[in-house]
């Protein structure tokens, strides 16, 4: 099912910008849309955060783009709600338990059932798709996200935890297929969008902006002492339980360094992560002659969803507009890694490569988990994932096994320490 033995190097030099192609290093050609019909796209966890604001983006394309398929894990009621409005031609529960709770006339007329991971794959992999919005939280997207890669499908890539965990053999594989990745990420597509300003020999850093989170100038002593219910209260943005707790312990910004080592095939010496409170520079880039080139907007991932999906072009969306007759203070200030030590895990993998993002990824998930559950406090979870990627039996060159191996490895080593 996973090819994990393609050997085409990943491409380090894109196309010149005025060619009308692709700025990317990995994209060197346009996706061939369909111009007569909708654009059809499969969304991959719907039912989250940056799957209803894709549903928004879809609904108020205009009629250019189509939800053609609609994914969720076990989230069956809002999922059916979903498909009632947008009526797809297809809806995915990857859970059966879950499944079995649809009864007849559920679903919409025309809009059929698939149950199971497998089946998900199957259908990504369909011609009938023309995009494919990746957004499953955490390692589980993995599987369908490669599918899609695999297909040679344009993949708008929401799930960060693909690059982390297995960047250089999706890489080349999207080298190898054909398939394009289009960044989601607010961070990652302002970067994208900065790229198109020079060559990548011109570039002399990328620096990864982060609001900092709920604790920003929080006294660290009592970092101990913080619950769920504090960690979850983002603010100025609106996510999952999950990515917000990742924002409170910055370990969101580790990963995306990770994430952007192997999307933009930068070195990790080249990457930075500046706090922005405000979240209206989504990062920069800093060209060689000194020049920086920012990309800014307000808090809105409807934005970097239909730059994805619009890509190349781009076409009046939802999202909200910058007031420009209104005062504005923006902020930067360097990262504390004293008190955020996730931000330092993060540069220490992403120069490593190899197995350490899977490791860190998947202790990371495993201990925010904990912390939800009341198993763990705030400052466990960096600790765990501290021990688990120094302690981890490294390796350079993992294939997709080993490298499923060492997240199961990962997830029971931060297990047995919050049982301690």
């Amino acid at each position: 099912m996973f090819d994990i033995h393609a050997t085409h190097p990943m491409p380090t030099t894109p196309r010149d910008p005025s060619d009308g192609v692709s700025c990317f290093p990995f994209t060197d050609r346009r996706a061939a849309d369909p111009q007569d019909r909708p654009l059809r796209v499969a969304v991959l966890g719907s039912t989250g955060s940056i799957g209803t604001s894709t549903l928004d983006v879809i609904e108020s394309s205009g009629g250019r783009f189509q939800a053609w398929l609609l994914a969720a894990h076990r989230s069956v009621e809002s999922l059916v709600a979903q498909a009632r409005r947008v009526k797809p031609a297809w809806v995915v529960v990857v859970d059966e338990q879950a499944a079995a709770q649809l009864g007849s006339g559920s679903l919409p007329p025309g809009t059929r059932l698939a149950v199971g991971a497998d089946a998900l794959e199957k259908l990504v992999r369909d011609p009938a798709a023309d995009r494919v919005v990746s957004a499953i939280v955490g390692a589980a997207g993995l599987r369908s996200t490669w599918a899609a890669v695999e297909a040679g499908k344009t993949v708008a890539l929401a799930n960060k935890e693909t690059l982390v965990m297995a960047g250089p053999l999706v890489m080349r594989l999207a080298a190898r297929s054909g398939g394009t990745i289009l960044p989601v990420d607010s961070e990652h597509s302002a970067i994208h969008q900065a790229l198109c300003s020079g060559r990548p020999d011109e570039v002399q850093r990328i620096v990864l902006t982060a609001s900092g989170g709920p604790f920003r100038t929080r006294p660290p002593e009592s970092f101990a002492e913080i619950t769920p219910a504090e960690a979850l209260r983002h603010p100025t943005w609106s996510m999952g339980p999950k990515i917000t707790v990742d924002s409170a312990t910055m370990m969101n910004k580790a990963l995306e360094l990770i994430e952007a080592r192997w999307l933009f095939g930068i070195p990790a010496e080249k990457l930075a992560v500046m706090v922005h409170p405000q979240s209206i520079v989504h990062s920069l880039v800093e060209f060689v002659d000194g020049s920086v080139i920012a990309q800014l907007s307000p808090p809105d991932m409807r934005l970097p969803i239909q730059y994805a999906l619009t890509y190349p072009a781009r076409t009046m969306g939802p999202a909200r507009r910058l007031d420009f007759t209104r005062p504005m203070t923006l902020e930067f200030e360097p990262p504390d890694t004293e008190r955020f030590p996730a931000v330092r895990l993060g540069h220490e993998a992403a120069a490593r490569g190899g197995t350490a993002g899977a490791v860190l990824n998947a202790a990371n998930e495993e201990a925010v988990g904990a912390f939800l559950a009341g198993r763990l406090r705030f400052t466990d979870i960096a600790d765990a994932c501290a021990k688990v990627l120094d302690e981890h039996p490294f390796e350079a060159e993992p294939t997709l096994e080993e490298i499923g191996r060492l997240d199961a490895w990962a997830r029971l080593e931060v297990r047995t320490w919050s049982a301690g």
